[in-house]
This record gives structure tokens, C-alpha cells and sequence, in this order.
């Protein structure tokens, strides 16, 4: 994993976005997906008071690992991984090298695997697939904060 370094300094977010990107030469490592979004919300969490609910911890957690599973699982080479918090709102971006676009099955109970798009979609506020030169990136958003008007207001829980 190769990562760039996230925005610096301390204090409330206000309006300016804060971000941390990395790039996965094996984009199997899953673990590794997940622990860069946790220590993320974690860093943000403590340097600049942003409220973050442990239901969006942990469905941001889910989200990273069902896009990045995905991008190892259909598309040869390296993935990125693109994380972005403005008012309140994640913005998790995954880009793959695989121009097919994903295709999300319809609902079956009694379906086995196969159900992590399904999942994405029903837990993120938006959903969207831009194809890129290269490959294609898939970006959703998510609400930090269980209670969506605890999300812009910069303080903690």
C-alpha cells in the first residue's frame, strides 16, 4: 500500500474537505483498505472534532472492503483508494483498471456471495460508476453521523 499524505493541521473542518488516498498494489489487501478508513475517521475524529458515529465506522469499513474486494476480484493490476470528508459526508472513490461496468444482480435470499454491490447501494446515499482512460472509478457517499444534523456542525458526540 502506498499512501499520500492527508491534510494537515488541527482544528474544526469548517468548509474546507479533508482527504487520504492510497494505492493498493495487490488489491487483495482488503485489511489493509479497511484499516486506512478506520485510522482515517479515528484521525479526523481526534484533530478536528468531527462527529462520527460507530454505525457510519463500521459501514465505512463494510463499503471499503466490498468496492476494494471488488476491484481485486474483476479487474487486473492496482486499485486506489480515494477517501474525502466535506460537511459532514464521506466520499469513498475506488478506482480499478477494468472498464466493465459492474453490474448489480437483482435480490435473491437464496443467492450465496455475490451481494456486496446490493449492499453498497442500500447503505450509501449515492452511488455512481464514471468510466475513466483507464479503467473506471466507483464513488459513493456516506453520512458520518447517525443523526444527518450532527454532521455539519463540526462537534464531537
Amino acid at each position: 500500500m502506498v499512501t499520500a499524505a492527508q491534510n494537515k493541521g488541527q482544528g474544526p473542518l469548517g468548509d474546507r474537505p479533508i482527504a487520504v488516498s492510497a494505492r493498493f498494489q495487490d488489491a487483495a489487501d482488503i485489511a489493509g483498505a479497511r484499516s486506512l478508513a478506520r485510522d482515517f475517521l479515528t484521525t479526523v475524529q481526534a484533530r478536528h472534532g468531527l462527529s462520527v458515529s460507530a454505525q457510519a465506522m463500521g459501514t465505512v469499513q463494510l463499503v471499503v472492503s466490498e468496492l476494494v474486494t471488488n476491484a481485486g476480484k474483476y479487474a487486473p493490476g492496482p486499485c486506489r483508494l480515494d477517501l474525502e470528508i466535506s460537511n459532514g459526508v464521506l466520499q469513498i472513490s475506488v478506482w480499478d483498471s477494468s472498464s466493465t461496468q459492474p453490474t448489480v444482480q437483482a435480490a435473491d435470499p437464496t443467492r450465496i456471495g455475490q451481494h456486496g454491490l446490493e449492499i453498497v447501494m442500500a447503505v450509501s446515499q449515492s452511488f455512481c460508476v464514471h468510466r475513466e482512460p483507464v479503467g473506471k472509478q466507483i464513488t459513493v457517499t456516506l453520512q458520518l453521523a447517525d443523526d444527518p444534523g450532527d454532521a455539519t456542525d463540526g462537534q464531537d458526540m
